[in-house]
This record gives structure tokens, C-alpha cells and sequence, in this order.
């Protein structure tokens, strides 16, 4: 069952951060990490954090960035 959550200002900043850009030095070999990769892992912590399954989150409209549903994490017996 989906339930609506709030994030903070400080935990909407550390999503809007784990999505920007990395840039890349090209005197590295090893690719950086994907924004992709770090919105997820951002999105995986705020859901442990939170108690919500990161991969269910969906925006909820007309409310604002900060506000969102998603399932709460099933606990295992």
C-alpha cells in the first residue's frame, strides 16, 4: 500500500546533488559513476533512512519537490 512521504530542504539538496553531472578528468581510465548511479544510491539511502522501498517512489503532483509515495519497506520475519 503506497503512502506519501516529505523529505527535508537538506534531504532534497543531497538528491538535487547526487543527480548533477560528474565531470571528467581525461587522465583517468576509470569511467566516473553515473549521475544515474548516484541519484539511486541517493534514493536507496533516503529509503533506509525513511523506511520506503527506493525503487517504488513516485512525485506527487501539484505538492512540491520534497513530497512523494512510495511503499514502505516490507519487513522480513
Amino acid at each position: 500500500m503506497r503512502q506519501e512521504y516529505e523529505m527535508t530542504e537538506n534531504q532534497l539538496a543531497t538528491i538535487l546533488e547526487a543527480c548533477r553531472p560528474v565531470p571528467m578528468i581525461m587522465l583517468h581510465i576509470i569511467q566516473p559513476r553515473s549521475p544515474q548511479e548516484n541519484a539511486n544510491d541517493a534514493w536507496k539511502a533516503l529509503g533506509n533512512e525513511m523506511g520506503f522501498d527506493h525503487m517504488t517512489v513516485q512525485p506527487v503532483s501539484g505538492k512540491g519537490n520534497r513530497f512523494f509515495t512510495a511503499e514502505p519497506k516490507k519487513e522480513i520475519a
